[in-house]
């Protein structure tokens, strides 16, 4: 697993030149893994209007769902300023809200990562305890 977890980091690597981030610099690229294998990355897109913008984490899953897949396993996330990744770095309330819509946070891994050899893998659950997902409306 290890070896496929530093594959994902080095596609997320790869893929943070793609972020579009000219107002706060901060460059964000993320690696959404399906339950079946299928990878979806996804990066930063801000907007001058600031509301319109949309995470790295957010924009994997839509184009996960837009192609008609709702199970996933594990993300990757990595940034920093002007994609110099110095730290950790985590996905908002609002990335963590839409991963609960596809996942069962107690399995779901969270992979931050600085590079391919140093990272941190935790669950959803543990950034997210508590959270309201589809079951509570069961």
């Amino acid at each position: 697993m290890t070896d496929h977890i530093r594959e994902l980091i080095q596609l997320a690597i790869d893929n943070i030149k793609y972020s579009y981030a000219p107002y706060s610099e901060f460059n964000v690229s993320a690696v959404l893994e399906t339950a079946t294998g299928e990878l979806y990355t996804g990066v930063n897109i801000e907007n001058a209007a600031y509301s319109p913008t949309n995470c790295a984490e957010r924009t994997a899953v839509f184009k996960a769902v837009s192609e008609g897949h709702r199970n996933f396993s594990r993300i990757v996330i990595l940034g920093g300023s002007k994609s110099n990744i110095i730290d950790f770095v985590t996905p908002c309330g609002v990335c963590r809200q839409v991963l609960v819509e596809f996942t069962n946070p107690e399995e779901f891994e969270i992979i931050l990562a600085k590079s391919v050899d140093e990272y941190k893998i935790m669950k959803l659950s543990e950034l997210l305890p508590y959270s309201f997902g589809p079951s509570d409306l069961e």
